[in-house]
């Protein structure tokens, strides 16, 4: 059975909460987060650069194949910074805390800055770490419903948060994520 039912916006998360376990060091998900040519290698493909220091600029960058796939559907070009926002903590490899506001879209764009926290803890005996991702996006119905993203597979707009960290843990233990 398919659902259809909308979430209306006083019902909507406040804060969503995405843990997954990678087997990977610490080290390596931090850069895997925070570095260019990592992070446009996952997820949508946008690569993010960071100025770490508390204040610095994070900027998240429409890629060429972002580009092409926003005309083939029809919609219009993305704006070459598609992501924005504010670093407000970095403690590396563990602790992440940034601003994040969603400017593909003039309707989450409107909606402002919500905060972002990365959390890596670990690893485990085992060689597995932890990566707890919290969003808080309190107010914000649009940025809500699509970084929540949508369980049917290939559905538009994604699969938000969990298919952007699901594609990192393959591409840090295999070698190739989604798209390759």
């Amino acid at each position: 059975m398919t659902s259809t039912e909308t979430v209306p916006a006083e019902r909507a998360t406040a804060t969503q909460v995405h843990r997954i376990f990678i087997k990977a060091a610490p080290e390596r998900i931090w850069q895997a987060i925070i570095d260019p040519e990592w992070n446009g290698r996952y997820g949508y493909g946008a690569p993010a650069e960071y100025d770490l220091s508390p204040g610095g600029a994070y900027r998240s960058f429409a890629s060429e194949a972002m580009k092409k796939a926003s005309t083939e559907m029809g919609y219009p070009q993305p704006p070459d910074v598609v992501v924005d926002g504010e670093v407000i903590l970095a403690d590396p490899p563990h602790k992440l805390v940034q601003t994040w506001r969603m400017l593909m879209d003039p309707t989450t764009a409107a909606e402002g800055f919500s905060r972002l926290t990365y959390d890596i803890a670990g690893p485990g005996p085992d060689g597995v770490c932890r990566l707890t991702v919290t969003h808080e996006v309190g107010g914000m119905p649009a940025l809500e419903a699509l970084v929540r993203g949508s369980e049917e597979l290939g559905a538009p707009g994604g699969g938000g948060w969990d298919w952007v960290l699901s594609d990192l843990k393959s591409l840090l233990e295999t070698g190739s994520g989604f798209a390759a």
